[in-house]
């Protein structure tokens, strides 16, 4: 817990997010210090699904939110879980969600998610190659099954939506996706497979190699917990419960944390909420599927990973301070009963639970304010593992004296002003 050196920039957050954009600053010769309350990883960064989602161009929900939203509500195990407790401070957020489903807004919404997925892989691809661990990204597609016949039309439906945002998929029989994943069920009828995606075998490893790359290029890390900040002639100041540390510039990546800090450096409240998500950990069913597979019914994913089969996918809108409710994680494992011929084994199984950080028009803030003092990079929902290398990228460039994005996403869909 020494005093750390005179940094240029200091990143709050040392999630995939801020640990990725901090290595991107070092590498174009930037002095960083990251700060965070835990351990680099060890929050929505640690638990997350591992799919490289570069499919998923849509926002998080659609006007059928409406229909499910007395479930939600009266079911604590259900796919999409609002605990009635936060309701009233839920609601604002669902009804800016719901503005946002607009034709106008919707689509600028699309647009602005496929942007950024659309330059992810081959950001993840350039950050592991220079870290030589290309090998812990497999780049082997990714599949969505549907088990009943009247799920047909959806699957249908989904397959031209995603054919007309340019996104790579093939429609699979249920015989040709026991081909290649022959341990699941006969009542699975068919699926998309997404060839332009793939899966990370560790997540937790991911963000440990970054850590020690952002190491070596002079980044320091920091675990405090950050108090305030804020904007002063020369810089920024930022107040931890040990101490007060001053930089040129800020960049706040702490995730579902991030309102405050914005609030305090910027004047902006930004309607940022945390979609809770848990995860089922299953070690002793590492060679059950050969890449990632979501359930259409039954809405959940499972990957094959380094330490076993990761089942996760629900959400759950309580808040930050409530604690888990860690019955959602088993209930993973009910909801993979009758996609395999047989039952998954939960011997040694280990639960989890993480925060999403979500903006109700399912975009991130990306952006560079206060005259370039204060650099913003979060909101990713359920796609910050996905995004985290093309935004540090994006944040490598917001940081330059005079950033230019050529061969980036443009910023304006990302941009705090459209609060």
């Amino acid at each position: 817990m020494h005093d750390p050196d005179p940094a240029d920039i200091a990143v709050i957050g040392a999630g995939i997010i801020g640990v990725a954009c901090a290595l991107q600053l070092a590498r174009q010769g930037r002095k960083v210090l990251v700060i965070d309350q835990q351990a680099p990883g060890m929050g929505a960064s640690y638990g997350n699904a591992g799919h490289l989602a570069t499919e998923q161009v849509f926002p998080i929900a659609d006007l059928s939110i409406l229909k499910r939203l007395p479930a939600m509500l009266m079911d604590p195990m259900g796919p999409l879980r609002l605990d009635w407790k936060y309701l009233p401070r839920a609601l604002p957020w669902f009804i800016r969600l719901l503005l946002n489903l607009r034709p106008a807004n919707y689509q600028r919404t699309v647009t602005g998610i496929r942007a950024l997925n659309e330059a992810s892989l081959g950001a993840w691809q350039r950050l592991l190659a220079s870290l030589q661990r290309t090998q812990l990204l497999r780049e082997d597609g990714s599949l969505l099954v549907f088990e009943r016949s009247d799920s047909r039309a959806a699957i249908d439906g989904l397959q031209r939506r995603m054919q007309a945002q340019n996104v790579p998929v093939d429609f699979w029989s249920g015989d040709a996706i026991r081909e290649v994943a022959p341990q699941l069920s006969t009542q699975i009828q068919g699926g998309l497979f997404f060839p332009g995606t793939g899966h990370f075998l560790d997540p937790y490893q991911l963000v440990c190699e970054l850590v020690e790359a952002a190491k070596a290029s002079g980044v320091q890390f920091l675990k405090r917990q950050v108090l305030d900040a804020r904007v002063e002639a020369d810089g920024v100041t930022v107040s931890t419960d040990q101490g007060t540390f001053a930089a040129r510039q800020v960049l706040i990546a702490c995730g579902a944390h991030s309102a405050k800090l914005t609030a305090a450096l910027t004047g902006k409240k930004v309607p940022l909420d945390t979609e809770r998500g848990y995860h089922l950990m299953l070690p002793h069913e590492q060679q059950r599927l050969p890449f990632a597979v979501t359930s259409l019914e039954r809405k959940f994913i499972m990957t094959p990973m380094a330490g076993g089969l990761r089942l996760a996918g629900t959400v759950e809108f309580a808040g930050l301070d409530r604690p888990p409710n860690m019955a959602r994680a088993w209930q993973l494992h009910r909801l993979s009963r009758g996609l395999f011929l047989e039952d998954l084994s939960v011997e040694d199984a280990t639960p989890w639970m993480g925060f999403r950080p979500s903006l109700p028009d399912s975009l991130p803030i990306i952006d560079r304010v206060c005259d370039g003092k204060v650099l913003l990079a979060f909101g990713h929902q359920h796609l910050g593992l996905t995004q985290a290398a093309v935004t540090a990228e994006m944040v490598g460039q917001l940081a330059s004296v005079a950033p230019v994005c050529s061969g980036l996403p443009a910023l304006a869909p990302y941009r705090l002003e459209r609060f």
